[in-house]
């Protein structure tokens, strides 16, 4: 079972019966024709990084970013685990919409993992966003008080 992350939005899981159901015919190096319900679908695997295990799709002229975890990357995540520095995190961006309350860094200074980095209000609770590894922060997109959507960037660092 893979599980595919597409676009940090939308989630689903594929079996290996639903791989090898799929019709599609690579036409020519990383260009594929596929035949789904009666429709052809025409995809290109723009970029790939083997390691990180993410790739750039076109299909009909839409790119998707795209993240194949198979069972051992599921049990790694399910332990709490991750691989290395292959998921170096660049940037802080909003998990849901919410009221930033407060703000505990300022550009320039250096964090380590786990560190507090804002307080941002959803649904009537307070979410503390944590400092996903050491670094030095780059910039603050966002003021106290102000509202953020879902995946606006928050915080990046060097």
């Amino acid at each position: 079972m893979y599980k595919i992350k597409v676009d940090a939005s939308h989630q689903f899981e594929v079996t290996k019966e639903d791989i090898e159901a799929l019709d599609a015919i690579e036409s020519s190096k990383n260009n594929f024709h596929i035949l789904q319900d009666n429709e052809t679908i025409k995809a290109s695997v723009i970029t790939s990084n083997f390691n990180s295990k993410t790739y750039s799709i076109k299909v009909n002229n839409n790119t998707y970013d795209v993240i194949i975890n198979d069972a051992l990357d599921q049990q790694i995540e399910a332990l709490g685990f991750e691989l290395g520095a292959s998921k170096k995190v660049d940037e802080i961006k909003a998990p849901m919409p919410g009221l930033i309350l407060e703000i505990n860094v300022s550009v320039g200074d250096e964090v380590n993992e786990n560190d507090p980095l804002l307080i941002l209000e959803a649904m009537k609770m307070e979410n503390v966003i944590n400092s996903p590894r050491e670094g030095i922060i780059k910039s603050i997109s966002v003021n106290k008080g102000e509202t953020v959507d879902k995946n606006a960037l928050l915080i990046e660092f060097e």
